[in-house]
């Protein structure tokens, strides 16, 4: 499963970050790091971008930017 996938209010542990070069050192540089909690608080209306929490910070992300985020969802 893949960060874009969940709803508002779900959040998971990040198990493997997908993006490469430029895209992937700025992820690891906001703190998106395999391991973390991340939890999605608000996503626009047509989808893009996604505001989620990692640690605690606020952070907004591209649809695509998250598409390459694994995570594990917790139930």
């Amino acid at each position: 499963m893949n960060l874009a996938m969940l709803k508002p209010g779900e959040q998971g542990t990040i198990s493997a970050i997908g993006a490469i070069g430029p895209l992937r050192r700025r992820l690891m540089d906001m703190g998106v790091l395999v391991g973390e909690e991340i939890q999605v608080l608000k996503v626009a209306p047509l989808g893009d971008p996604i505001e989620v929490k990692v640690k605690s910070y606020h952070l907004s992300l591209r649809k695509k930017e998250a598409q390459g985020i694994a995570i594990e969802v917790r139930s």
